[in-house]
């Protein structure tokens, strides 16, 4: 069974132009639904309408990395909530690396997995040193937006 734990959007960014500076001050918003729309990405998130054809109209995490990161960093999720990754939608139970170069659907949204969503030396900032090299080959997927719709919190088919 695969699982949406957590939808995520924030309207400005937090780390994207801001490098050899300190972040940005918008943390992520917790939502109960998304709507994704179709070549344009999440209504309301900073990376809608951000250019054509942008291959990271929506990311996904995986809740599996985010636990083992906690563990092998030894804080916990009150210190460092699932929001920190900055990843749209927190997912279980989904290979999301097999998801690359693959059209896929959740929730009757068509997706297309474009790449890995490679973490950057902000992780290290957003948790704790060593969350950057921890995260290498598992930062999460970028994916376009293919058909509209809305996802929400709970189970899903891949």
């Amino acid at each position: 069974m695969a699982f949406i734990e957590y939808l995520f959007i924030t309207p400005n960014h937090q780390y994207k132009g801001f490098y050899g500076g300190p972040p940005g001050n918008s943390p992520m918003v917790t939502m109960s639904t998304i709507d994704c729309v179709a070549g344009r990405g999440i209504e309301g998130d900073r990376y809608f309408d951000h250019e054509p054809d942008y291959k990271g109209q929506i990311t996904f995490f995986r809740m599996e990395v985010y636990e083992a990161l906690l563990g092998h960093l030894g804080i916990t999720a009150e210190e460092k909530p699932p929001s920190q990754v900055r990843r749209n939608v927190l997912t279980r139970g989904v290979d999301l690396d097999a998801l690359i170069g693959k059209e896929f659907t959740i929730q009757g949204v068509r997706f297309l997995g474009t790449e890995e969503c490679r973490p950057c030396f902000w992780m290290d900032q957003a948790f704790r040193d060593g969350a950057n090299d921890f995260l290498k080959g598992q930062g999460g997927l970028r994916a376009k937006i293919l058909r509209d719709g809305t996802l929400q919190p709970g189970m899903f088919h891949v």
